[in-house]
């Protein structure tokens, strides 16, 4: 058994996993991540290894005081992954970008592959049916876009994330919920369709907090997991061991 910990930009999620099947997810926030691993490690006594993907402000100590107790696994640049990275700048290259690009490659074997995370930025990574990295490009997250609007204007409000009733919105409330959740709509079918003039054929992968949101609004067809992340962290891992 292993515990996959996924720390981002705003919480930390985890899984439990046994045989690549997830027993038990968590969701906490950073300040809580020593009690709230200690209660998981209690509960499932049979976890073997911690597996980190980490882009977050959370330092190795707070991981390694578990070190008497199971293996300690950062994921990191120096691992070999099953794709050849192309990024100009690989070492720039976000962890959980790589992680996400590893399990598009290891779950969708010999395809074109584009991987979009929306969660507090809107990733998208495309690996093509080589296994070769081409890169992507990086966004505004839906609630940085509600945030940016608050705190760079004098007085539009800051709102929460909600389904716009029509594309014109006859009221600032309504009009920053169709600009928020319409924008990033049309982003990401744009970003396929551009995509799509190059590769005839690709499997597309949503994944992120919003993404369960966004999934029915877009018109393009695209294979859904919000678990995404975490299940391709189990198998980086699973590669790793392999070719150590």
């Amino acid at each position: 058994m292993i515990l996959a910990v996924d720390v981002g930009n705003t919480r930390i999620k985890s899984a439990v996993f046994e045989n690549n099947i997830i027993l038990e997810q968590f969701v906490f926030e950073k300040n809580e991540l020593q009690k709230k691993i200690e209660i998981i490690l209690k509960k499932h006594q049979n976890i073997s290894d911690l597996v980190v993907a980490s882009v977050g402000s959370i330092s190795k100590e707070d991981f390694l005081v578990f070190e008497k107790d199971i293996k300690i696994n950062f994921i990191s640049h120096q691992d070999q992954f099953p794709f050849q990275n192309l990024y100009e700048t690989p070492l720039t290259l976000g962890i959980d970008r790589m992680v996400l690009s590893a399990g598009a490659v290891l779950q969708f074997p010999k395809q074109n592959r584009l991987v979009i995370d929306a969660g507090t930025c809107i990733t998208y990574d495309f690996i093509d049916e080589n296994n070769n990295y081409l890169g992507g490009a990086i966004s505004p997250g839906i609630r940085l876009r509600y945030e940016s609007l608050h705190n760079y204007t004098a007085k539009l409000p800051l709102l929460t994330v909600e389904n716009p009733e029509n594309f014109i919105g006859n009221s600032t409330n309504k009009s920053i919920h169709s600009g928020v959740v319409n924008g990033v709509v049309h982003e990401m079918d744009g970003f396929i369709n551009q995509y799509k003039e190059q590769y005839s054929k690709f499997t597309i992968i949503l994944t992120g907090g919003d993404g369960v949101f966004l999934a029915k609004r877009l018109k393009n067809t695209i294979f859904a997991n919000s678990n995404f992340l975490l299940e391709s962290l189990n198998h980086t891992f699973q590669y790793k061991i392999k070719n150590d």
